[in-house]
């Protein structure tokens, strides 16, 4: 069925190749399967990865920080912490200031596969056939969507 069988009842709305969502969802698909050779190298993976890139850019930050940045609950966040910890490439400890943080710090091993990683931007500007500004202007306009999506979504929206 090609989207002009689907008729004007609005049922092309309907149709996979209508959604977004789907369009976004294949396309973070299709940079896992350029990411994970890059990341079996280091061996780490994608959530892995992310976490680092947050460490690398500010390291020392909290449990509560990262979770926020990388939109993870807890329940997700700690198991994956506990085998960067045992890989050595982060090391977990409370905050001397308030116990209830715990604060996530770069081992030397850790913040030494900050090297290796260097050159993943420039193959995934190559992957993607795109250049690099427009790569940056869908970023944006990506985040700008998210942002929208996630305020739609907030728990007190049509709340009396």
């Amino acid at each position: 069925m090609s989207d002009t069988d689907a008729g004007d009842d609005g049922a092309a709305a309907l149709l996979l190749s209508s959604q977004i969502c789907f369009a976004v969802y294949s396309a973070a698909h299709a940079f896992n399967r350029i990411y994970k050779p890059l990341l079996d190298r280091l061996g780490l993976t994608y959530p892995q990865y992310l976490v680092l890139l947050l460490l690398w850019e500010q390291d020392g930050q909290t449990m509560k920080s990262l979770g926020q940045r990388l939109y993870l609950d807890s329940g997700t966040l700690t198991p994956l912490l506990k085998r960067l910890e045992a890989a050595g490439l982060v090391h977990r400890a409370r905050d001397s200031q308030d116990e209830r943080l715990m604060r996530i710090s770069l081992t030397e091993a850790g913040a030494a596969l900050r090297e290796r990683a260097m050159p993943f931007p420039n193959e995934i500007v190559c992957a993607s056939g795109q250049p690099a500004d427009r790569l940056i202007a869908l970023r944006d306009e990506i985040l700008a969507l998210r942002d929208s999506l996630h305020a739609s979504a907030a728990p007190d929206r049509g709340a009396a």
